[in-house]
């Protein structure tokens, strides 16, 4: 039980996901850091002669004395997967050709897997369970929310690459996945055989709640989610909704241009948000005078809303067309591009930070709520939260009645 023991040491719930923009050029980025390379002052060299040449010696001694059989390809991932692992930043990763197709499949809308969202504690490197699909095969087989990931297969979870363990994780349709988790108050690990199958991806879900109050809860920003939210927000609208809560409780971020199409539909025209790189080239996304909300807007947060939820939380408050109601968000304002390389595979890189629309940049500081609410304890561990007993939910919508 001690790896147990371990695994719990230093466990504080939090979570960042990666703010994503996809770029579908080859690599060519000119992101630069210090190295033990004898390259150009600040910049890299990896082809440098005494770089190669220790390369050289580590490979003649592992062919002479390394005593199981060697695996050629392992070890050529591994030596990518170590250079960008030694930038030091938890959210850069080297993706082999089928990791780089789970992640352009978790975002398309479908997928096949078992029907769970994890998070990763970037401080702890440990994954949680956030959120199990109704109905799918996770849920069928036991797992709950607040279950932390230990095992996939063989593979431990904890401080691995999240879309190395989502790769995992997914598989063939009728396959099946090995999943061992830490669940609080269980002694044990629990382990479970789930039989993946195709997920259809819904990130947003909405509802018509007392006194014409609608509510959409969007749980990530993928590429269906703008569809999804337009499409939920427009049939609330036709019931004679008189007021709005969105719910980004969880949301660990996503896409950059799913979020501000979602923005746009809400804001007034002007600036949704702004990055600017290592150079001070700035970028701009902005929404038009085309459509906005003029109705009471309420959004619920918390200290897991991370990334693109908090682009979004950032923008209405400075905006001032809405009152965030729930606890500090997370706190991260960086954005990671991901550069396809010419064979199949990717890698992820820090590129820039972003800012609110008043220049905010909330990396490492969070957005505080207009109206903090610790959600009720006693809820914090349930599967399933009534709309009546959530006191988030129930306070927002209070303030939307006033």
């Amino acid at each position: 039980m001690n790896d147990k023991k371990q695994l719990w040491m230093g466990i504080a719930i939090g979570f960042a996901a990666t703010l994503i923009v996809i770029q579908a050029v080859m690599l060519g980025n000119r992101f630069l850091t210090e190295s033990a390379g004898k390259g150009e002052a600040g910049r890299i060299d990896l082809t440098d002669q005494a770089v190669q040449e220790k390369l050289t010696e580590i490979e003649g001694l592992m062919n002479d004395y390394y005593l199981d059989e060697l695996d050629s390809k392992q070890i050529e991932t591994w030596l990518y997967k170590g250079a960008v692992a030694g930038l030091g930043d938890p959210y850069a990763a080297y993706y082999t050709e089928e990791e780089y197709q789970s992640l352009r499949d978790s975002t398309n809308g479908s997928y096949c897997g078992i029907g769970v969202e994890i998070s990763q504690n970037i401080s702890t490197g440990i994954v949680t369970i956030t959120r199990v699909f109704e109905d799918g095969p996770a849920m069928e087989a036991g797992l709950c929310p607040g279950d932390i990931l230990y095992k996939v297969g063989d593979m431990e979870a904890t401080g691995q690459d999240l879309t190395m363990i989502v790769s995992k994780i997914k598989g063939e349709e009728n396959t099946e996945a090995f999943i061992s988790v830490v669940r609080d108050g269980e002694e044990d690990y629990l382990e479970f055989q789930v039989m993946r199958r195709t997920i259809e991806i819904q990130t947003v879900e909405s509802a018509m709640l007392g006194d014409q109050i609608g509510y959409i809860s969007i749980t990530s920003f993928d590429d269906v989610t703008s569809d999804q939210f337009i499409k939920a927000l427009d049939e609330l609208e036709t019931q004679g909704m008189k007021g709005l809560i969105v719910d980004l409780r969880d949301n660990g971020g996503g896409l950059v241009s799913s979020v501000c199409a979602i923005l746009d539909r809400l804001l007034p025209e002007g600036l949704i948000v702004y990055t600017e790189d290592k150079y001070g080239n700035r970028e701009e996304e902005t929404s038009d005078a085309e459509h906005y909300f003029d109705k009471p807007l309420a959004v619920l947060v918390n200290g897991n809303s991370a990334s693109a939820s908090e682009i979004f939380a950032g923008a209405i408050k400075d905006y001032e067309i809405g009152i965030l109601v729930g606890t500090k968000t997370y706190g991260k304002g960086i954005v990671q591009k991901i550069y396809p390389l010419s064979d199949g595979t990717a890698v992820k890189l820090t590129v820039s930070k972003y800012y609110t629309p008043k220049g905010n940049n909330i990396h490492g500081i969070g957005i505080e709520p207009d109206v903090e609410i610790e959600l009720d304890e006693a809820l914090e561990k349930k599967v399933v939260v009534s709309v009546e007993e959530d006191n988030q939910l129930q306070k927002a919508r209070e303030l939307l009645l006033q």
